[in-house]
Formats: C-alpha cells, sequence, structure tokens
C-alpha cells in the first residue's frame, strides 16, 4: 500500500471514530509505528489531523471565539506563566506589538515599570490597563470594534497597524497547528497579516488547548512566525516538527514561567 492510499484509510477511519491510537493504526494498516508516524506527520502538515498523545485526531473547528469574560478565565496558571516568559524577551527601547486576547494581557501587565518601549494594541483591555497603570508610549489602532472580545478588527485596524514597524509583534490566537494560526473571523484576518508583515519578529503566544483547533480562515503560516511561546501540554512530534522547521519554542511552567 502506497502513502497516499494509507493517508485516505486514516482519514476514513477517523472520520468514524475521532480518534485513534498509534497502535490501532499500526494494526490497521499493517506497517511500523515509524511509518505510521510519517504517514500522520505528512497529513499533519497538511492541516488534516493533529497529533495528540499516542495518537492522532481529526482537527477541531470551531465556528466562533468565545468571549472575553470566558476567555479570561481558561487557563489562566498557563497564561500567566506565558506572559512572564514573553517579557524576558522584550528589548531595551522596543516598539512592540500586543495582539488583541487575554494571554497577551499578561504581558502588559508585567510592562507598567516599562518606560523605555512603545506599545501597540488593538485591544482595549489592554489599552485601559496600560493607560492606567504604565509609563510607556501606547497606541491603539482604532478599526471596527468587536465588543464581544473588546477589541478592533478589519481593514482599518490592519492599516493603522501597517504605519508601525515593531522589533516584537505577541500574537494571539484561538486556534494553530503546523499549517499555522486560524481564526473563525474573516475580519481578523487582516489584521493578523499585518501584524506578522510589520514585525521584525513574530512571536506566537499560546496555551496549548489551542492546538488541534482549526477556524474557517488562515491567517499566518507557521513559517511567518519567529517563535512560539506555549506550555507543556504542546504534545512532543509537535514539538519536533515545530522545531524542524526553524522556529524557536519556548515552553512556559506556571511554576517557573519558562
Amino acid at each position: 500500500m502506497i502513502p497516499a492510499e494509507r493517508q485516505k484509510l486514516i482519514l476514513a477511519r477517523l472520520s468514524g471514530h475521532g480518534v485513534l491510537s498509534i497502535a490501532e493504526l499500526t494494526e490497521l494498516l499493517g506497517v511500523s509505528h515509524m511509518t505510521v508516524r510519517r504517514d500522520i506527520q505528512q497529513l499533519e502538515r497538511e492541516g488534516r489531523v493533529m497529533s495528540v498523545a499516542g495518537g492522532v485526531r481529526l482537527p477541531q473547528r470551531i465556528i466562533f471565539e468565545p468571549p472575553h469574560t470566558t476567555k479570561a478565565t481558561l487557563a489562566s496558571a498557563e497564561k500567566a506563566a506565558i506572559g512572564r516568559l514573553a517579557l524576558g524577551l522584550i528589548p531595551d527601547g522596543a516598539v512592540i506589538y500586543l495582539d488583541a486576547g487575554t494571554t497577551t494581557l499578561q504581558i502588559a501587565q508585567g510592562l507598567t515599570d516599562r518606560d523605555d518601549i512603545a506599545v501597540i494594541t488593538n485591544d482595549f483591555v489592554i489599552a485601559a490597563f496600560l493607560t492606567r497603570e504604565a509609563r510607556c508610549r501606547l497606541y491603539h489602532t482604532g478599526g471596527a470594534v468587536e465588543r464581544e472580545n473588546q477589541s478592533c478588527v478589519g481593514e482599518p485596524a490592519a492599516e493603522a497597524i501597517r504605519r508601525f514597524n515593531f522589533d516584537i509583534a505577541f500574537i494571539s490566537t484561538s486556534s494553530f497547528g503546523l499549517r499555522g494560526v486560524s481564526t473563525p473571523s474573516e475580519s481578523k484576518v487582516a489584521v493578523k497579516r499585518a501584524i506578522a508583515q510589520s514585525a521584525a519578529r513574530s512571536i506566537l503566544v499560546t496555551d496549548s488547548s489551542k492546538y488541534g483547533r482549526i477556524g474557517t480562515f488562515n491567517a499566518v503560516p507557521l513559517e511567518a512566525l519567529s517563535a512560539i511561546i506555549t506550555d507543556s501540554g504542546l504534545p512532543e512530534d509537535v514539538r519536533t516538527a515545530i522545531r524542524e522547521r526553524g522556529i524557536n519554542l519556548h515552553i512556559a511552567t506556571p511554576e517557573t514561567g519558562n
């Protein structure tokens, strides 16, 4: 059986089961663990499956993002650790972008003493916090207001973003895989792409629960990222695949933040 036939069979079996173990697939296909893993890696590069510990599953499609108030209650320890690690990557005098999100809010909360940097954001919660508590130079993109996520989106926001040259942009997401960052919201695509295009370094900051989810629209290809900061829940096979593409991967732990 050639690879294309095996991969077609894997997809067909997954459509009925949702999740399969490596052991189940080796028995089904009559091949080695290594061969199964190569097939999974190829399907994962195409965005058609996602690795899990000891197996593989179909991507979890997301139709909409939860509102800011809901996201603020999820994976709080992991987000705090990711934020602490991200803070250590910001050099003196940097111009940085903070994408809308509760993970990037954690970064903002660590910037209260930084009077040497400029921060640009499309997030109202981040802008309000930095206005009250911080001493940095601060810019908001403006644009179409998305009330549930308390941020601005659309081409007007993207146009504002393209006026800047960022040393580092911290990008948030509700879904990512080996194809890159996706979103269920078409109005966020232009914003995400403008961020990545305007930054010397684009860093995805996301807890590992977002891996294996897929939105309707591709926003930023994985290769456009300089680094990813996430937590220890990311599968080892995925970590290897990310590093093989030359992307720095930082694993933050709630205990230490690095």
